[in-house]
């Protein structure tokens, strides 16, 4: 695989080259095939929860059919849109040409009811990706498959045989009507909320001052400390490769195989935490692209991310458990050497809450004083929380994983198998507070929604740090199109190229990104229901 030097790099960028990774990127050659594909989104009768539903499925089935591709190769899928409404498929983390990236009223203008569309592109990269609908909430509704990308040279880390699990969230009610109901009250689906009980539990463990103090901080912030996750499974069933815990998914293996998972987390709200009782799953790849092995007993997963794990199994069954984070639910299937073996599920774990650190007060105990606002944020509609004291959090494995006794992935593990494509320091940062208001439901980057806000506008090759500042007490996602996020953790050049990042409340991270892709490109939250209230922005590259 041919190697980027920076002075290559440069010259590529001078001639419009597309830039990826060292060993993802594929030159054109005289051995390129064509992948033609007929897909067709249409209406599905489904039953995920005993009761009937419709579902939005490509080619008759929830999850979609598995893509498998080339690296190198030509990609040809001609979509066909049998709704009564319009629709669309985003190729989400494939780097394509900006009209070829599936985004309506963006980069294209979507697919009518009853019209086709051809995508057409050639994937300069390898890996476990997938695609989704980025029309309306159709993602919530089933609109999603799994994508293999297979490496133009064969595989690096070679297993005996692979699965792919693709996590997703099903809720019998519309999407619309979920939000709805967040937009009337953003804790509807809260069941877990603290009790007569919990503070009796916590007067006797921490005493009466501490006690009050906490429930007056928390009341004066009118939040919960138990709102880790806005849907929940008081109406989320968690599925796994479309089927429910009861339906038992099953991925056969014979004795002494090594076995690749490529976990993919299709969930439009949720964060699951993924482990196989007895079982090391060491991480090979994160969002694609190779990282040096890590061995870990758990990972949080956020939506939109990917995970290529091996494991090596010895017994003849194990549960591959996917506790969604707020712990309402999980998701879960069988590893196991024949059909119709199941191992023992684990109980959920403890419920976690959140901590004066997770609003952005670090340890401080007793009453808060927010202090004077320095980011200008203050008074704006769509903010409710600011907070005073960010942070790297990037050796923070997340809240309920924490000293929970297993080993958990942390993102300042993840390091690139390769050097870097571009060596350039940036030239210049971008600063973005990620903002929201939970009891008006609105969300945003720095206080505004998507119609309020510009384009970020990037110079064609020039290098961009982005930094990120969350003033929420909520998790989010940050998915960029187009171009690669390579997070700053550490590793200097070999820091992950990643297309998902995970900000945590009151986390301050940085990634850079090198502008190598004209066109107009989003840049939003990957949970849907922040998505569609206003947490979207565009990034332009002319």
């Amino acid at each position: 695989m041919k190697k980027l030097t920076r002075r290559t790099f440069v010259q590529g960028l001078a001639v419009g080259a597309a830039v990826a990774t060292p060993g993802i990127r594929a030159e054109a050659d005289e051995n390129s095939e064509e992948h033609p594909y007929e897909l067709t989104i249409d209406r599905l009768n489904v039953d995920f929860t005993g009761h009937a539903a419709i579902a939005t499925a490509v080619n008759g089935s929830v999850p979609g059919p598995l893509l498998r591709w080339r690296q190198g190769d030509w990609v040809t899928a001609r979509v066909t849109n049998r709704l009564d409404t319009p629709s669309s498929i985003h190729w989400h983390g494939v780097r394509t040409p900006a009209a070829m990236d599936g985004v309506p009223g963006l980069s294209f203008p979507g697919i009518a009811p009853g019209d086709s569309f051809t995508y057409r592109f050639r994937p300069h990269q390898y890996g476990t990706y997938w695609y989704h609908s980025h029309t309306g909430m159709q993602e919530q509704t089933g609109l999603y498959g799994p994508i293999i990308i297979a490496p133009r040279n064969g595989e690096i880390r070679v297993a005996d045989r692979e699965h792919v699990v693709m996590l997703s969230d099903w809720s019998d009610q519309s999407p619309e009507r979920i939000l709805s109901r967040l937009k009337f009250s953003s804790d509807v689906y809260n069941f877990q909320q603290r009790t007569l009980g919990s503070l009796w539990h916590d007067i006797e463990k921490d005493g009466w001052g501490a006690t009050l103090n906490d429930r007056l901080n928390w009341g004066k912030m009118r939040m919960s400390p138990t709102d880790i996750a806005d849907v929940t499974g008081a109406t989320y069933t968690y599925l796994m490769n479309g089927q429910s815990p009861a339906a038992n998914w099953t991925g056969l293996f014979t004795a002494s195989e090594r076995i690749k998972l490529r976990f993919i987390n299709a969930a439009s709200m949720s964060f699951f935490d993924v482990r196989i009782p007895g079982l090391t799953m060491q991480i090979i790849a994160a969002d694609g692209n190779d990282v040096d092995p890590i061995d870990v007993d758990e990972f949080r997963i956020a939506p939109a991310e990917t995970y290529d794990v091996i494991v090596a199994p010895r017994a003849d069954a194990y549960t591959i458990f996917a506790q969604s984070e707020d712990r309402s639910g999980f998701a879960c299937g069988t590893l196991a050497v024949r059909a119709g073996l199941r191992a023992p599920i684990p109980p959920l774990d403890p419920r976690p809450l959140l901590d004066m650190r997770d609003m952005g007060m670090g340890n401080m105990t007793g009453n808060m004083d927010m202090g004077p606002d320095t980011t200008g944020l203050a008074g704006k509609v769509g903010v409710d929380n600011i907070a005073k004291m960010t942070s790297s959090r990037l050796d923070d494995p997340g809240d309920g994983l924490e000293n929970n006794g297993r080993r958990v992935l942390r993102y300042s593990e993840l390091r690139a198998r390769e050097d870097g494509a571009d060596p350039r320091p940036p030239s210049r940062q971008i600063t973005l507070h990620l903002t929201g208001n939970m009891w008006r439901y609105m969300w945003g980057f720095d206080g505004k929604k998507y119609s309020e806000s510009e384009p970020i506008r990037l110079a064609y090759g020039e290098r961009v740090r982005f930094t990120l500042i969350n003033d929420t007490m909520m998790e989010h996602p940050i998915h960029l199109h187009g171009l690669w996020s390579e997070l700053e953790n550490g590793h200097g050049i070999r820091r992950p190229y990643k297309h998902t990042i995970i900000v945590k409340p009151a986390e301050q991270l940085s990634f850079l990104v090198t502008a190598d892709a004209r066109g107009k490109w989003a840049f939003h939250c990957h949970l849907l229901m922040h998505m569609a209230m206003g947490m979207f922005r565009v990034v332009e590259v002319t």
